[in-house]
């Protein structure tokens, strides 16, 4: 499930792949942009923000996607087989061909220059793709709160924007990417768990040691992960998160089985995971295990 460090790794690949380099193809498969061919152009820098991408375009120009639920973005070698869906589900193809880096570089023990192979990037499943004016891009990320892996992190001010409505549940005020950017559904859920109360406790009725210590432990959790290829929050190698996607499992902490139920006004699926008997606070009622959504765990490397 893609969250802030996820994107974060994806912006890295994509920037490897693309940046300072000439597209030899661009392909948008959405309506809107059909007729836009960005060929010959030089892709700048690709930068996450909160679980937004903004893929920067020679000409004063950015792609601007974001994952939602099920998108992704992969990175194909010349003559690889891509593997991140069907044909259909593409939305946008970004191709660069073979460059070299250094061509007055070369020595006896490196006769040739070295050179960068083809890439191909496809966007699938992307359910915002926009292409911007990179002066506006604030037209699609400036409602964002501090960026929990981004160079504006704030804690204070994150801190603020949660506590704004005190009587809001944690675990919504959590999902606001307004309050703080780059946290999903597992992070709501583990973040919860370690501080010991369930996501519709009231934000505050936090414990004030709880409050001060959440916008730091979110930033420790997504940080540790970004470079991950399996995302972890208990540092165990038996069992990778305490909660999610783990319901009628037994509590690591207490054994008593983990339940799960969705949040928010059902406009979104928000599963939730929980211990009745750890995490203290309202909690609805459900047997356990009645979450729709299924855990999404190994992150792919390209």
């Amino acid at each position: 499930m893609p969250e802030g460090d996820t994107v974060w790794q994806t912006a890295k690949r994509l920037h490897t792949a693309l940046a300072g380099r000439t597209l030899t193809r661009s392909d948008f498969r959405v309506p809107k942009y059909a007729t836009v061919d960005l060929t010959g152009r030089t892709v700048l820098d690709v930068t996450p923000r909160g679980k937004h991408l903004l893929a920067r375009i020679e000409g004063g120009l950015t792609v601007h996607s974001h994952l939602g639920m099920e998108g992704s973005w992969k990175v194909f070698a010349d003559q690889q087989r891509w593997t991140g869906g069907a044909a259909h589900q593409i939305r946008v193809i970004l191709a660069v061909a073979p460059d070299a880096t250094a061509p007055d570089a070369a020595t006896p023990d490196s006769p040739a220059a070295a050179t960068r192979p083809a890439h191909t990037a496809v966007g699938y499943r992307l359910p915002v793709l926009d292409l911007l004016h990179t002066a506006e891009e604030d037209r699609a990320i400036g409602h964002l709160g501090p960026d929990l892996l981004g160079p504006d992190w704030d804690p204070d001010h994150a801190l603020v924007n949660l506590l704004a409505d005190p009587a809001r549940p944690l675990g919504e005020a959590l999902l606001d990417q307004r309050n703080l950017a780059g946290i999903g559904n597992v992070y709501k859920s583990e973040l919860c768990f370690l501080l010991r109360v369930t996501p519709w406790l009231p934000i505050g009725a936090l414990p004030a040691e709880h409050t001060a210590q959440l916008p730091v432990l979110a930033k420790k959790l997504l940080e540790a992960n970004r470079d991950r290829l399996v995302r972890s929050t208990t540092g165990r190698r038996d069992q990778d998160l305490f909660v999610y996607g783990l319901a009628r499992r037994p509590c690591l902490r207490c054994t008593t089985p983990i339940r799960a139920a969705d949040q928010g006004d059902g406009s979104r699926e928000r599963p939730t995971y929980w211990c009745p008997k750890c995490q203290a606070g309202p909690a609805p009622h459900t047997t356990p295990g009645t979450a729709s959504r299924r855990r999404t765990q190994h992150r792919t490397t390209n």
